[in-house]
């Protein structure tokens, strides 16, 4: 499976340290910073409604959003496509997932393609924040020949109108943004996924939920645990397959792009796994955790980023609870 292309999108609003100090959560920026890594997060919300309101109720905040999901992922998918050169219409199946959905039904993808006037089947594939990595291994492993020539895989998170403004845990870590990528069974891009990770453990469903109606609540530290461990075991088993298919490679040849739930997590799976300072992508400093979108959104900002290399691993992890990655290698076609 090749990546022709990633785009990104985040709303203009943004939730500065300073801001959430305003709300009363009884922080600071020193205690974010030294906890979370955080500075700033955008979100879809109108700055006035949370300081009104402090999001006390999510259905409100669903008709004070500035932008749905559909536009978000659009936007994204838009930059995407400019990328690869192609149009909607070339695009022949549309696949979506993340954290927060805007409606049990119709599919967010089908959202998306309505957005875009796109005419083909869309459907949607999510693990909440490891989605993007559970799209890539269920298309990399169907038949080529089952596909159509292009896909557009879109993940869109704008999961701050299910954060409860008044707890200091949740308000601290979320951000909105959205991610898009072109992918083709045939066609050679940039990128060539070359090796996929997924792997569960439903007896921790209970530890990271969004309720139908209802605020976001994790069990905190065993989270943070089980993200540090997965998303190291993930990144060092496919750094190991590409170095064994690369003996002539290193360590310092393989880039790591991680979940973006906060950048103190990040910093100790990378202690873990050695990875060298220029060997590591990330964003959640200036976006927060932006759900399914963050690991592509970091690889979108980075798009014509040379210094990448030629090997990137993405690792992230999820409610479910769920850990996936993929191995993406640089192709004749993407040498800088």
């Amino acid at each position: 499976m090749f990546l022709h292309a990633l785009g990104h999108f985040h709303p203009p609003n943004l939730l500065t340290n300073a801001f959430l100090e305003e709300l009363g959560l009884e922080t600071s920026d020193a205690w974010i910073l030294e906890r979370v890594g955080i500075r700033s997060r955008h979100t879809v919300l109108p700055l006035e409604y949370l300081r009104e309101t402090r999001n006390r109720d999510v259905r409100a905040a669903q008709e004070a959003a500035l932008f749905s999901n559909a536009e978000t992922g659009a936007r994204a998918a838009r930059m995407a496509l400019e990328r690869a050169g192609l149009k909607p219409s070339d695009i022949g199946l549309v696949v979506a997932g993340g954290c927060s959905p805007d409606e049990c039904i119709p599919a967010e993808s089908n959202r998306v393609a309505q957005v875009l006037g796109i005419d083909a089947p869309a459907v949607d594939l999510q693990s909440a924040c490891s989605s993007f990595c559970t799209q890539l291994h269920f298309l990399t492993g169907m038949r080529p020949e089952r596909l159509p020539e292009y896909v557009l895989v879109v993940n869109m998170d704008n999961s701050t109108r299910v954060v409860d403004y008044t707890d200091r845990s949740s308000a601290v870590l979320w951000g909105d943004g959205s991610a898009a990528a072109v992918l083709s069974p045939r066609v050679p891009g940039r990128w060539r996924i070359t090796e996929t990770r997924l792997a569960g453990d439903p007896s921790g469903a209970d530890k990271v939920r969004v309720p139908r109606i209802g605020h976001f609540t994790q069990h905190g530290a065993e989270v943070q645990k089980f993200a540090i461990r997965r998303a190291g075991e993930t990144f060092l088993d496919l750094r190991a397959h590409y170095l064994v298919q690369h003996p002539g490679k290193g360590n310092e040849d393989v880039t790591f792009i991680g979940h973006q739930a906060n950048l103190r997590m990040l910093e100790a799976v990378q202690r873990r796994c050695e990875v060298p300072e220029s060997r590591h992508r990330f964003n959640v400093h200036l976006r927060g955790n932006t759900g399914a979108a963050g690991a592509p959104g970091v690889l979108s900002e980075h798009w014509d980023d040379a210094s990448l290399g030629d090997a990137v691993v993405l690792s992230v992890v999820g409610s479910g609870l769920t850990w996936a990655g993929a191995l993406l290698e640089r192709t004749s076609a993407g040498t800088p």
